[in-house]
């Protein structure tokens, strides 16, 4: 293990985990490590069942599954980055793209004296990105009150959205109707970021897009998947 490098080390573990926890492993787990993120991108991931219950147009089942078999993971996989990079986790979000059978974990911690790697804070298309997710954002629910965005490296872009939830939506968070109101806003932002021709932007192919919520924290966080340049 002392010759491997994290991102192999923790690739390894989670798609184990996952194959131990679902029958069966993805394809292919990316791990990107640079400043505050550690970034986990599964590829080909879908078990047999899961397959028949989307022929049956079930994808609700197969999310909700997904989602409550997550949850009791997302300890350990926090406990092993800790372990093995000594990286604290605080915030930790994960996505999954159903018709491409991939999805992402996205942890939030503190950076080790970019010790292992560092992150772009500007990129050329940064501008002309963030004032398209601010409309995005605001023709879903409104605008963030905060934004970041980064280029991790040549294969991912990040956005950081603070202050997006609207009162009727933190009411229904409140009545218990934070699962539902997740689902809905992920079909409908992901619609809208699946419509605007971002690939024109950065003259780059998308492969995928992700997107979660931390209604707790009122945050958000979109990730952009690009084909290696």
């Amino acid at each position: 293990m002392e010759n491997k490098s994290p991102e192999i080390v923790i690739a390894s573990y989670v798609g184990k985990l996952l194959r131990d926890n679902f029958g069966k492993g993805p394809e292919s787990v990316y791990v990107s490590i640079a400043g505050e993120f550690i970034v986990i991108h599964i590829r080909k991931f879908i078990s047999p069942m899961e397959e028949a219950l989307l022929k049956q147009e079930n994808e609700n089942v197969v999310q909700n599954t997904r989602e409550i078999v997550f949850q009791s993971l997302v300890p350990e996989i926090k406990a092993f980055i800790k372990g093995l990079t000594g990286i604290d986790i605080n915030e930790f979000y994960y996505d999954w793209g159903m018709s491409n059978k991939s999805g992402v974990f996205v942890g939030i911690g503190s950076p080790i004296d970019g010790k292992i790697g560092s992150i772009e804070e500007d990129f050329p298309e940064k501008h002309t990105m963030d004032r398209k997710i601010v409309d995005i954002s605001e023709e879903a629910q409104k605008a963030p009150e905060g934004l970041k965005s980064y280029l991790m490296n040549d294969r991912i872009i990040i956005f950081i959205r603070d202050g997006i939830l609207v009162t009727i939506e933190k009411e229904l968070i409140r009545q218990g109707y934070g699962k539902i109101l997740k689902t809905t806003k992920r079909i409908l932002e992901k619609k809208f970021l699946h419509n605007f021709d971002f690939e024109s932007v950065i003259d780059r192919k998308i492969t995928d897009i992700f997107v979660d919520w931390d209604f707790d924290l009122d945050k958000s966080v979109i990730v952009f998947m690009l084909k290696p340049s």
